[in-house]
C-alpha cells in the first residue's frame, strides 16, 4: 500500500541545549507523526488505519503520518534534530531512546498521557522506557518482543528430550546442552541449533545473547556505575560466552552460510533460537508438530529479551498536549489488538491480549507474554552510549563465534565501551 502523505525532511547541525518547547501552533497545523513503516508484515497498513480513524474521529485535531526508511531512520532523527525539524509524535528503536533523551529530543510522558494508560501496560514496556536519571517514563510501546526456542514435538520425542510444559519448567543449561547433543545424533539433522547466524553482526547479536550473559549474572554494563569494565567481561560473562562458544565448536549450531530455514524450511536443524516473528513460517512449516518453549535458565536466572519499536514526544512538538491524546489513542486495548493481529508482535497492554487469537490465555504464543509478565524481561541498558554499547557487544560475538578467546574478546568490548563514556566525560548525570 502506498503512503498517501509523505514528506522530506532535510538534515543539517544544531546543539540539544537549545532544544525545548516552541511557541504555541495554530489549530490546523497537522500533529506530525514519524513512523519507520515496519518490514511488509501489516505495520505500516495499520498505522495508516489508526491515523485515518484518528483524523475521522478528531478533525479538529488532524494528524500527518511521515514514513521514514527503517534502513536510515536513526540517522533520520539525528539529522531533523539538528535542523529542528523533529514531529510531534516520534517512532524509534526501544534502545535508542536513552540516547535521545539525553540528547534533549524528548519529553517525558508522566503527566502527559493518562495514569490508566501506564497501568495497562505491561512491566517490560515501562522498563524499557524509565531513564534512570529521574526514573521518569519516556517512551511506550504498542508490542513488545520476546525470544524462546522453537522445537518440533516428533524429534524431541524421538531423542528423548524432556519437553518443558511452561516458564518454571523450563530446561536447566544441562538439559540444553543434553538435548543439544541428543537431537544432534538424529538421522537428517546436520545442526541441532539455528541462532539465527545469518542475521550478522548487529542488533540481533545483542538481542539475541545478551540474556544468555544476563541468565548467568552477567550484563553488558554496570548499570548503576555505568562501566562494562569488570561487567561485560566479568567472569559470569566469560562463563556464559564459553558456553555460547561451544555449541558452535560442537558443530551444533548453524552457520550464517545456511541461510535463514535450516529449521523450517530445509529441517536440518533440531530447534531454533528466535523470536515471535517467525511464528508464521514456522507453523505454515510444522504445523501440529510445532512447540515452543520457554527460555532456557542457562545461569540460574530466567531471563527474556525485550522491547520493541516506541513512541514519544519531542520537545520541539507545538502542541505536546494534543501529540499525548494521539499516543493515548494508539495504546487503547482495541488498537494494539488490531496491530498485533495485523503483524503478530505481542501486544503491550494487558487489555490487548485477550483479543489477540495468538497471545490470549491458551494461544499458541502466549508463553512470551507469560515470560514478559513474570518478570523474564530485561531492556538492553538504557544509557546514551547504547550505540557503542552494542556495537561491542556484537563485534564480540561474531569474533567469539569465528573461534577468538572469548576472555579477549569481551575485553575488546569493555574497552571500546568505556573509551566512549570516557570521551563523553560520562555522560552526565549517568555515573555520578
Amino acid at each position: 500500500m502506498t503512503i498517501n502523505r509523505r514528506q522530506v525532511v532535510a538534515g543539517g547541525l544544531v546543539a540539544a541545549t537549545g532544544l525545548g518547547f516552541a511557541s504555541a501552533a495554530s489549530a490546523a497545523d497537522p500533529v506530525k507523526v514519524w513512523h519507520h513503516g515496519g518490514r511488509g508484515d501489516g505495520e505500516r497498513e495499520r498505522m495508516e488505519a489508526l491515523i485515518k480513524a484518528w483524523n475521522e474521529q478528531n478533525p479538529s485535531v488532524p494528524a500527518v503520518l511521515e514514513v521514514q526508511p527503517e534502513g536510515a531512520y536513526n540517522e533520520q532523527v539525528q539529522a531533523a534534530a539538528a535542523s529542528g525539524g523533529l514531529p510531534d509524535l516520534l517512532d524509534f528503536d526501544g534502545p535508542n531512546y536513552a540516547n535521545y533523551v539525553w540528547s534533549g529530543y524528548l519529553l517525558p510522558l508522566n503527566g502527559l498521557v493518562p495514569q490508566k494508560i501506564f497501568d495497562d501496560v505491561i512491566p517490560s514496556i515501562i522498563a524499557q522506557g524509565t531513564y534512570a536519571p529521574d526514573g521518569k517514563v519516556y517512551s511506550l510501546g504498542m508490542a513488545d518482543s520476546g525470544l524462546s526456542i522453537w522445537g518440533s514435538k516428533s524429534l524431541l520425542e524421538k531423542a528423548g528430550v524432556r519437553i518443558p510444559k511452561g516458564v518454571d519448567d523450563a530446561w536447566t543449561m544441562e538439559e540444553f546442552e543434553d538435548a543439544l547433543a541428543k537431537l544432534q545424533k538424529l538421522e537428517g539433522i546436520k545442526y541441532a541449533l539455528d541462532i539465527k547466524a545469518n542475521y550478522g553482526q548487529g542488533e540481533w547479536y545483542t538481542y539475541g545473547f545478551s540474556p544468555i550473559v544476563q541468565s548467568f549474572g552477567g550484563d553488558l554494563i554496570d548499570r548503576k556505575a555505568w562501566k562494562a569494565s569488570g561487567t561485560i567481561n566479568g567472569a559470569a560473562a566469560v562463563k556464559a560466552m564459553t558456553h555460547f562458544q561451544g555449541w558452535v565448536k560442537n558443530g551444533h549450531v548453524v552457520p550464517a552460510s545456511e541461510g535463514d530455514d535450516a529449521f523450517y524450511g530445509k529441517k536440518t536443524a533440531a530447534l531454533s533460537f528466535v523470536g515471535h516473528w517467525m511464528w508464521p513460517a514456522h507453523s505454515k512449516a510444522l504445523g501440529e508438530d510445532l512447540v515452543l518453549l520457554p527460555m532456557p535458565n542457562w545461569g540460574g536466572k530466567h531471563v527474556t529479551g525485550n522491547g520493541s519499536w516506541c513512541w514519544g514526544i519531542t520537545t520541539t512538538s507545538k502542541q505536546p498536549e494534543n501529540a499525548a491524546k494521539i499516543l493515548e489513542f494508539f495504546m487503547s486495548g482495541d488498537n494494539v489488538a488490531a496491530l498485533s493481529q495485523a503483524m503478530g508482535g505481542v501486544p503491550a497492554v494487558k487489555s490487548a491480549a485477550p483479543k489477540v487469537d495468538l497471545y490470549k490465555d491458551g494461544g499458541p504464543l502466549s508463553l512470551y507474554l507469560a515470560q514478559l509478565n513474570g518478570g523474564m524481561g530485561m531492556p538492553r541498558p538504557a544509557h546514551p552510549a547504547y550505540p557503542a554499547i552494542t556495537a561491542a557487544f556484537a563485534k564480540s560475538v561474531a569474533d567469539i563465534i569465528d573461534g577468538k578467546d572469548v576472555k579477549t574478546a569481551l575485553d575488546e568490548a569493555a574497552q571500546k565501551i568505556d573509551q566512549d563514556i570516557a570521551d563523553n566525560s560520562g555522560y552526565p548525570p549517568f555515573g555520578q
